[in-house]
């Protein structure tokens, strides 16, 4: 016989089961519920249109949607009670995701019978009173599932992406075998395991159970505490995991009161079997074991491995290591791609621009062997087009823009003069550093940072933004979280934090622990003191001139990886090391990314050569690899096959559209011009390259940052905005209706119209059937409207838009 009941649920303390059935239904709650966001949503937003008439054709579409949308919204409510009342879930997010359904709910009932009442009587209260239960329906619906996805996602699923709640990586992977631990450990495997344990506390519980922020007397950073637990007594009982309030408390679900960590993620099933394995074996914890850091910790000193055996086909030292990869990861090599492809990628790449159809055409018939190596030193020794492309990319790390705070009160300095220079000159990498940390009047702009209006932080006061900055940039090193505490994600103290930004101050600088001043007085060093000692004494600039020299010596690997790193990604769509930012975790090749940065130094500095020797590589000239989100670039399990697939930056796409349809941009938006600075640097673009034009909704839209903080990489994922201002945004459409206009004029023939759109948009002629398209759409005169949408259509294709 099949028993009725399943499982248990608890009712005035006696366990008693819960009837299956119900248990079922309950589980398509999760199914339900998005018909009432979206249904009732919809009709909201449709009913807005007809505002000004009742009798809208679309009026029965909105009748269909909130019948639908209504009776969804009660059965989801229903079936969302019986999941709550036979899983055993329970917690405050809980009951306000319960009261405010039921509340939607009951909004839905009315509101399905003043739909019924305004169909028969039509009289203007009863549709004011419909609309207005619609409008709070569809919000509550909306609040509703705001609260719904809390619970399964986290309290900070939305709020933990903004910058300001920025964290670093997750933890890496546990480094030992779980099933390699028998009944009996030696003491090197208590090391391997207490060190694993320490390395998931100090990345899941430190952030309130630390020595910076103690929550319920509980601290786990230091074995004596950990042992001693909290209010509610130990944590621990030796060799029992199942009596342990530390093990219960992990494996708890989600929703649960006492779940641990209370937000965020929870811990994975590998963390709790590894703390769960810790416990039964004793929970041992040797002696001195604090002294050794449980996060990875990068070399700083410079190394240059011998180079794989020479091979036939791979004269680049790049793909002899991406081979020697290849060959220990069983991967195979992609087909190189073909000239078209090459050509774009090169052009989009260096200068930010597309090749025209009369350079493909040269460059085919171009007999050169080595053909593409000449053609990407060729589009390097075009100063002023490499200088405006990568300008924007410094911009965003530099913290480096036109207009936004500071600039009007005086308390922001622009470094556009200086960089662009630096960049056009191909000024030496240690030099460009030595001129930003110990800056002239003209570069001093990134280590003052932003003096913000009324009363700041200490952490983000000037100095603290310099030492972040500087770090973040320059040293690929997070110090944010150190600025305020200790670290949670590294090994950096608030005291070294505060000793680095002393460096960048005119007066001794008091700690502030958490906002509060400590009374202790900072010292001053710089973060490896191995690169040598800062003079305390002496006044802030010559700490900058000390500073400058000691950071860009040929001893100081770290700065140089994190260069060749950052501009492998630029080129490549994924560092070497990932995040960018994080030049401690590992890399998917520790040995390229150690021989580039010697080679780097080694050869003078010369950022236009690196960019040389990535673009003339094998890997770079094979076909891309697609993505499917930006987490598959970060994932632990990640494995290099080569370029990444990636879309056009703001500024590309703008400057394509420029070139193609109509400038985007008029004379007012541009705020550096670079001419006034070199004469000889005048463009002979019919528009203005979006670089070098103020920041605007449009390229917010695209991905542009606001840079009032340093941005180090950009979102290569369209995005809804993006959407929005692609179909519908007023920038553009202006733009295409003149380019349209031009393009009706200049070629009235359909098939001559067609192709030449096709050769200077994507570097081929239409295939018949797109022709044919486009001939049905044109007809005998192509009107300037139909062009104009043809040119949409084209802009927004994929092959458009991405970097193949």
């Amino acid at each position: 016989m099949i028993p009725f009941y399943s499982s248990f649920a608890q009712v005035s303390g006696q366990e008693i089961s819960a009837f299956w059935l119900w248990q079922l239904l309950g589980r398509f709650h999760p199914l339900i519920v998005h018909f009432p966001i979206g249904l009732l949503i919809v009709a909201g937003l449709m009913e807005l249109i007809t505002l000004g008439k009742f009798k809208h054709p679309l009026r029965s579409g909105i009748r269909f949607l909130v019948v639908l949308g209504s009776l969804s919204a009660i059965l989801a409510a229903i079936m969302g009670w019986l999941l709550a009342e036979n899983e055993g879930v329970s917690g405050s997010s809980l009951d306000l995701h319960k009261q405010i359904g039921f509340v939607a709910a009951g909004l839905s009932l009315i509101l399905l019978y003043f739909l019924r009442k305004t169909e028969v009587q039509q009289d203007s209260n009863s549709i004011k009173l419909f609309r207005m239960l619609l409008f709070f329906s569809g919000i509550g619906v909306g609040i509703a599932g705001h609260f719904g996805a809390s619970l399964t996602h986290g309290d900070d699923f939305l709020t933990e992406v903004l910058p300001w709640n920025e964290e670093t990586s997750a933890p890496p992977s546990l480094t030992v075998n779980l099933a390699s631990f028998t009944s009996e450990i030696s003491s090197e495997q208590e090391i391997q395991l207490v060190t694993n344990v320490r390395s998931v506390l100090a990345h899941n519980c430190y952030k309130c159970h630390s020595g910076a922020k103690i929550e319920g007397e509980l601290r786990l950073d230091e074995r004596e505490y950990v042992f001693a637990g909290g209010e509610n007594g130990p944590i621990i009982v030796h060799g029992n995991p199942g009596k342990s309030d530390i093990i219960r408390r992990i494996s708890l679900s989600k929703n649960h009161d006492d779940v641990m960590p209370s937000k965020g993620k929870l811990l994975s099933d590998e963390e709790i079997q590894l703390l769960t394995l810790w416990v039964e074996k004793g929970a041992p914890w040797p002696d001195g074991i604090e002294q050794q850091s449980v996060f990875r910790v990068a070399e700083l000193e410079p190394r240059k491995p011998n180079l794989p055996p020479s091979k036939s086909g791979l004269e680049n030292p790049i793909d002899l290591w991406v081979d020697q990869y290849f060959l220990e990861n069983k991967l195979s090599w992609s087909q190189e791609v073909d000239d078209r492809t090459y050509l774009r990628r090169i052009y989009l790449d260096i200068v930010g621009l597309l090749p025209s159809p009369e350079e493909l055409a040269a460059f085919e018939k171009d007999l050169n062997l080595d053909k593409r190596d000449a053609w990407s030193q060729d589009l390097l020794n075009r100063n002023d087009s490499f200088a405006q492309h990568w300008l924007t990319f410094w911009n965003d790390a530099l913290r480096n823009d036109y207009t936004g705070t500071g600039y009007i009160t005086k308390g922001r300095f622009a470094i556009t003069d200086w960089l662009y220079s630096s960049l056009r000159e191909n000024k030496p990498y240690d030099l460009f550093v030595k001129e930003l940390l110990n800056p002239t009047e003209k570069s001093k702009g990134f280590i003052e940072g932003i003096k913000w209006r009324g009363t700041v932080n200490a952490s983000q006061r000037t100095e603290m933004q310099a030492a972040q900055n500087v770090g973040q940039v320059i040293l690929g090193l997070n110090l944010k979280c150190a600025s305020c505490h200790d670290s949670f994600v590294s090994d950096w103290k608030l005291d070294e934090a505060y000793a680095f930004a002393n460096i960048f101050a005119d007066t001794t600088l008091e700690v502030s622990r958490c906002e509060q001043p400590t009374g202790k007085m900072a010292k001053t060093k710089i973060l490896w003191e191995e690169l040598g000692p800062i003079d305390s004494t002496s006044a802030k600039a010559e700490k900058l001139r000390q500073l400058a020299d000691q950071l860009v010596q040929p001893a100081n690997g770290r700065m140089y990886r994190t260069v060749v790193n950052r501009i492998w990604k630029q080129m490549m769509g994924r560092g070497i090391v990932e995040p960018a930012d994080e030049m401690d975790n590992l890399p998917w090749s520790q040995d390229l990314l150690d021989w580039l940065a010697v080679d780097f130094v080694e050869n003078g500095y010369d950022l236009k050569r690196l960019i040389f020797q990535i673009a003339s590589s094998k890997i770079y000239q094979s076909q891309s690899i697609a993505v499917v989100s930006p987490a598959q670039l970060l994932a632990e399990d990640f494995k290099f096959e080569g370029i990444i697939r990636r879309r056009l930056t703001a500024e590309q796409f703008s400057d394509a559209v420029s070139e193609l349809a109509a400038p985007l941009f008029d004379s007012s938006e541009v705020k550096f011009r670079p001419y006034e600075l070199i004469p000889e640097s005048k463009t002979t673009l019919g528009y203005n390259r979006a670089s070098l034009v103020a920041n605007n909704s449009f390229l917010t839209a695209l991905g542009r940052p606001n840079r009032e903080i340093v941005s180090t990489g950009r979102d290569s994922q369209a995005s809804l905005l993006q959407a929005l201002e692609l179909s519908n945004g007023e920038r553009l459409n202006k733009t295409l209706e003149i380019g349209g206009q031009n393009w009706a004029l200049n070629f009235p023939d359909p098939d001559q119209l067609t192709r030449e759109i096709y050769l200077r948009a994507l570097l081929r002629g239409p295939n018949e059937k797109e022709l044919a398209v486009a001939k049905k759409v044109f007809g005998e005169n192509p009107d300037p409207n139909e062009v104009q949408d043809f040119l949409w259509a084209i802009f927004l294709l994929p092959e458009f838009q991405m970097i193949d």
